[in-house]
């Protein structure tokens, strides 16, 4: 397991700080905010205990994770899981984003699961992991992700949490009233 050990112990400090417990599974930093932060970590798909962790990237900056709450109480999800069933580039993008997080998990370690997260690839289920998988991966992967990270750029957290030139929700064509159903 020399990944894990390729965690600084500071890191690892901060992020149970931010979690509030000591992390499981952390492989690497996956992103850090503008402001030096651990943002999002990579876990490993099997905890040292053998219970399975399927989810990759794990989302654990509290600004971030209580940005990725508030739209999800705002209905986003909805909305943007019916933009799936209406726009065919939309859905194959998120069928896309889903393999390739199959395949970069797998690459770690095959669960034997076509489980990804979010409820990739049919439903938006989870913003925390598409928020935690674009950032991770930078713009242009999975498109609600981004988008989800984008409005929460816009949200005060551009520059801080979210970096000065990610996409703004205008630039990805984010609907007016921002993905909400209100």
């Amino acid at each position: 397991m020399s990944a894990r050990q390729s965690v600084s112990t500071e890191d690892l400090d901060a992020v149970e700080s931010q979690l509030g417990r000591r992390p499981r599974g952390v492989l690497e930093i996956a992103y850090r905010s503008p402001d030096g932060r651990p943002g999002v970590v990579t876990t490993a798909p099997r905890l040292d205990d053998g219970t399975p962790f399927p989810t990759l990237y794990y989302l654990t900056d509290p600004r971030l994770t209580a940005e990725a709450s508030r739209q999800e109480s705002a209905g986003i999800m909805r909305t943007m899981t019916t933009r799936l069933t209406t726009d065919a580039e939309l859905a194959a993008n998120y069928r896309d984003a889903h393999e390739r997080f199959l395949a970069k998990r797998n690459a770690i370690e095959d669960l034997g699961t076509d489980f990804s997260g979010g409820g990739m690839p049919e439903r938006v289920k989870c913003l925390h992991v598409l928020m935690a998988y674009a950032l991770a991966e930078g713009p242009g992967v999975v498109r609600l992700g981004d988008e989800s990270v984008a409005l929460a750029a816009e949200n005060g957290l551009r520059g801080a949490a979210i970096p000065q030139d990610w996409p703004t929700p205008e630039e990805l064509g984010i609907p007016d009233d921002g993905g909400t159903d209100a």
